[in-house]
């Protein structure tokens, strides 16, 4: 049952990377490499923190409120960027990022990670079993859920909506183009930093092999996947590409193999998307 748990809180940890993703990728037309740093600065936030002995609720705020900060002052100088420049800017953050938690070995021990990270107490009760974390992961998705589910649906929701339909039009409107998108971004990157601090107290141990390029491109196929510019297509998603690796171990796949197959079935699936489904298996927007 333990397995269970463990695969439905993996869901719900991504599912909020992929929920958040969405907001710039469905709804700004935005396409970010740089998904991965952001959830790994978050973690990384947190982690730090609780080894401080600060609480987890304060060290996950400053987790949110650090990451948000940081993610203004990358989205205020790359949103000047259009289309491919904006992804290179991106995935040049995303290449820093992982360089630092990689090299700066006194701060976050480098290639040796973070051990013994303290799990997460309310009031005094420690969340030690999967399903416990099973229910409090949960929860954090729920609320992530309805928050996206208000924000779409808001007049702000609706504006960043229309600037990805149509930019000029939505100038000529006089909307502030590059404010909303910033604000896009900060939100974005200030919802993927929960997932970094749900992950590295789940684990209890971190390291910058987590938080790489490849970790951004499969949230990226997440979003594709399930399908992009509503809240259903990014959880679809989620749970195929979760689900799926864990459904391929049944076939008895030899270990040395078994990663490569998993990588093809990936590529071809979103082959045949691109082909057949630019939108995704329930989305409403294509990147094409």
């Amino acid at each position: 049952m333990n397995y269970i748990f463990h695969i439905l809180i993996m869901v719900f940890i991504y599912g909020i990377l992929s929920l958040s993703l969405n907001l710039l990728v469905g709804y700004g037309g935005l396409l970010s490499l740089s998904h991965s740093a952001f959830y790994g600065i978050g973690a990384y936030a947190t982690t730090l923190l609780l080894i401080k002995g600060v609480n987890f609720f304060p060290a996950l705020i400053f987790s949110i409120f650090f990451t948000s900060i940081l993610s203004f002052f990358i989205a205020y100088p790359s949103l000047r960027l259009k289309g491919d420049y904006f992804v290179l800017a991106t995935l040049g953050f995303q290449i820093i990022v992982f360089s630092i938690l990689y090299n700066w070995v006194g701060l976050t021990k480098g290639p040796y990670g973070i051990p013994g990270i303290p799990r997460p107490k309310i009031f005094n009760f420690e969340l030690s079993t999967p399903f416990h974390y099973f229910i409090f992961s949960g929860i954090f998705f729920f609320i992530v859920f309805l928050f996206f589910r208000k924000l779409y649906n808001s007049p702000y929701g609706r504006v960043l909506k229309s600037i990805r339909e149509d930019e000029i039009a939505s100038a000529s409107l006089g909307k502030d183009i590059p404010l909303i998108k910033i604000w896009a971004f900060v939100i974005s990157c200030g919802i993927c930093a929960i997932s970094g601090s749900l992950y590295a107290t789940y684990v209890t141990y971190i390291d910058p092999t987590s938080f790489t390029l490849d970790e951004s491109i499969f949230i990226m196929s997440i979003v594709i996947l399930g399908g992009s510019g509503n809240l259903k297509g990014p959880f679809i998603g989620t749970c195929f590409m979760i689900i799926l690796p864990e459904i391929l171990r049944f076939l008895g796949l030899p270990d040395t193999i078994a990663p490569n197959v998993r990588q093809i079935i990936y590529g071809l699936l979103l082959i045949i998307l691109m082909k057949y489904r630019p939108s995704g298996i329930m989305g409403e927007y294509s990147l094409q």
